[in-house]
């Protein structure tokens, strides 16, 4: 049996090889932004006026909320790996899309959960914004591959789920 076959024949170990994937990657681009954004809230700005790249810390969960509960959050994303692993198949793991999905939430979780225990905080450097006419910025908060990984797996989920839930109510509908 060659190594992918391997790799991909079970659920949960595709779910693990996506997770995996992702939790790489998330920790490269993050090492790329501390070697050429060394110093928190470095940017450089790549489409003036829309996008940059920066080096923003965040101590607490999405858009900043709970900010300085780094340990907490730690501690939060821990328990939700193990929620999420123990529960896994009560969310659509029998489909390829499923498992993707799945693999997408726990590989963000995770990118992020590397951060918090050896950085001391979330690497954000995404940044895309709106500069108004006063030269003030009107954007969308900093953000990084593992919190697209997990906003895209969770919207992933929602729409199996949506679909799942129309096939249910169809096959119930009487001809």
């Amino acid at each position: 049996m060659s190594l992918l076959a391997t790799v991909f024949r079970t659920r949960t170990s595709r779910i693990a090889a996506v997770a995996l994937v992702l939790v790489v990657c998330d920790q490269f681009t993050k090492a790329l932004v501390l070697r050429f954004l060394p110093a928190v809230w470095d940017e450089h700005e790549v489409l003036p006026g829309f996008f940059k790249f920066v080096h923003w810390q965040n101590t607490g969960a999405s858009w900043s909320l709970f900010a300085g509960n780094n340990k907490v959050l730690a501690v939060v994303a821990v328990v939700a790996l193990v929620v999420l692993f123990l529960g896994r198949h009560q969310f659509d793991s029998r489909s390829l899309l499923g498992q993707f999905s799945l693999g997408l939430i726990f590989g963000g979780i995770t990118g992020n959960l590397i951060d918090r225990v050896h950085v001391g905080h979330v690497i954000d450097f995404l940044r895309f914004y709106v500069r108004q006419s006063s030269g003030n910025e009107l954007g969308f908060p900093a953000f990084n591959l593992a919190d697209s990984a997990i906003c895209t797996g969770v919207g992933l989920i929602f729409l199996i789920s949506l679909r799942a839930d129309r096939h249910n109510q169809s096959a119930e509908i009487p001809n």
